[in-house]
This record gives C-alpha cells, sequence and structure tokens, in this order.
C-alpha cells in the first residue's frame, strides 16, 4: 500500500495503490483561479470567480474522467451526517444545496463522489466487489463525533462487509503542526478512551499535538478494517501550503481541495 503521485489533464493528482476506483485527492495546482485562490480551487464559496471554479472543475471531470454534471458534493458542518445518495442527488455548480452531510457514499456506478479539506482529514472508503464507495471530510468535531462510524455503518447498509473495505486517508494537518487545546484532548479521549493517548503528545504550555489521520486508521481498525487495507498519507498540509491549502497558514484566506472517488462497474467485473 503507498500513495503515489499521477498527473492528468494538467492536474496533479495524489492516489492511494490500495484503491482500484477511480479516485485522487486534489493539491492546490493546476487550476486557473488567481490571487490567493491560485491556482486549482474547488470551493464554490472561497469569494472565487465562478468562471474559473467551472474551469477547474471541468479539469478535474477530464483528470478522472467523470460527468461533471453527475457529480455529488457534501455540504460540510463538521457533524457526522453520512447520507446515501444516487443521480437523484448530483447538482449543478453554484445551485443550492439543502441536505448537510459531512459524509456521501453510494452503490451507484461512474456516479462521482466529492468532498473538501484544507487541513481537515479526507478520507475515501470502497469495497470494490460490492462496487461501494464513500467519500468522507473529517475535521475533528467530525472525527470525535465518529463519522468513521458512519460511514462504515452507512456502507455497511449498502451490503459492505467492514473486512473487505478499503480506505486512504490523505492529506491534511499532521501530528507536526496540529496543536490542541485540552477541548479536543478531552473530546478525543472521550471518544477513544485510553487508546487516545498515543495520538496527543502534550506540550509545556498546557496544549498538545494531536494526530488525526493515526487516530482515524485506528478507528476504522476497530470497526473492522483490516490494516493492510488503510493507507495513510504522510504529507502535511500546514507544512506544505505551495502545494496544499491549509486553513491555519493562510488564516482561513484560501481555496480548497478535494477528494474524489467513483464506483467504477468495470472494477467489479474484473474481480
Amino acid at each position: 500500500m503507498a500513495f503515489y503521485e499521477t498527473v492528468s489533464a494538467g492536474v496533479p493528482l495524489l492516489k492511494s495503490s490500495l484503491i482500484p476506483m477511480r479516485h485522487g485527492f486534489t493539491t492546490r495546482l493546476g487550476g486557473v483561479s488567481e490571487g490567493y485562490c491560485a491556482s486549482l480551487n474547488l470551493g464554490e464559496h472561497r469569494g472565487d470567480d465562478p468562471e474559473c471554479v467551472r474551469e477547474n472543475y471541468r479539469r478535474l471531470a477530464a483528470a478522472l474522467d467523470f460527468d461533471l454534471h453527475r457529480l455529488v458534493y457534501t455540504k460540510q458542518l463538521h457533524g457526522n451526517i453520512v447520507q446515501i445518495v444516487t443521480s437523484a442527488d448530483s447538482r449543478e455548480l453554484f445551485t443550492p444545496l439543502e441536505t448537510e452531510r459531512d459524509g456521501i457514499c453510494t452503490a451507484e456506478p461512474d456516479l462521482p463522489l466529492i468532498c473538501y479539506t484544507a487541513d481537515c482529514v479526507p478520507i475515501l472508503l470502497c469495497e470494490p466487489e460490492r462496487n461501494l464507495a464513500a467519500a468522507v471530510h473529517s475535521g475533528w468535531r467530525s472525527t470525535v463525533r465518529d463519522i468513521a462510524r458512519s460511514a462504515v455503518g452507512a456502507l455497511a447498509s449498502l451490503g459492505a462487509e467492514p473486512e473487505k473495505l478499503r480506505a486512504a486517508i490523505g492529506p491534511a494537518i499532521g501530528k507536526c503542526c496540529f496543536e490542541v487545546g485540552s477541548d479536543v484532548a478531552d473530546a478525543m479521549r472521550a471518544w477513544l478512551g485510553s487508546e487516545a493517548g498515543s495520538f496527543l503528545s502534550p506540550r509545556p504550555d498546557g496544549k498538545f499535538l494531536a494526530d488525526l489521520r493515526g487516530a482515524s486508521k485506528l478507528r476504522l481498525m476497530q470497526l473492522g478494517l483490516r490494516e493492510e487495507n488503510i493507507d495513510v498519507s504522510d504529507e502535511c498540509t500546514m507544512c506544505s501550503p505551495e502545494k496544499y491549502w491549509s486553513h491555519r497558514v493562510t488564516k482561513g484566506l484560501r481555496g480548497s481541495q478535494a477528494a474524489v472517488i467513483i464506483p467504477d462497474r468495470r472494477v467489479r467485473d474484473a474481480i
């Protein structure tokens, strides 16, 4: 299991060798946006020129070979809702999305799913035999509210067996940079119990450095995924602001990167 980088249609993408479906984690590179949103901003509400955002999406759709008009989006509020979606849930860019959901999953072939991050943890999940997929936004609030359990449960309701699920945990703020207060540390302890200590490093000033990706991997294993079926990126968005959007580095003046996955009937047929 390993992450690797590709460039398609001029768009750099980070991918996991564990995920046989079309998928990718974007960077901030390869688009046409300008100013503080340069260049591949995929956020619709970041103050960017809408035509630049549309062109960025067209490039991403070409890079991953999906129909932009079928794309299904998250509406992220740092909760733990993971919704099962179909093509009826797709929408055009810059049209309202009423349903709150930090994660989405589907059993529909060729339906692209997308979630957004700029330090938070993106998680892509799939079950190749049943052609199931999920895209999950897991900031610290969603993480401690156990969105991983919601995602695995939603996929299980579609027929997934946890031991057959595969997960790719993408670029996010790392333990090297994610300084948190006692409130976050207490929330992680309430979520993981005694296991939380492995992902919290106390600092002399009373704060902590937290490892959300490591904690998410452990939680997925607790939920039945095999360790060898979980891939974790080691890239920190805050350490690499020239490559990734980082909310903390920019103090919120930024674009958004994305994680995309597309269930593919051809993958299931090849198994």
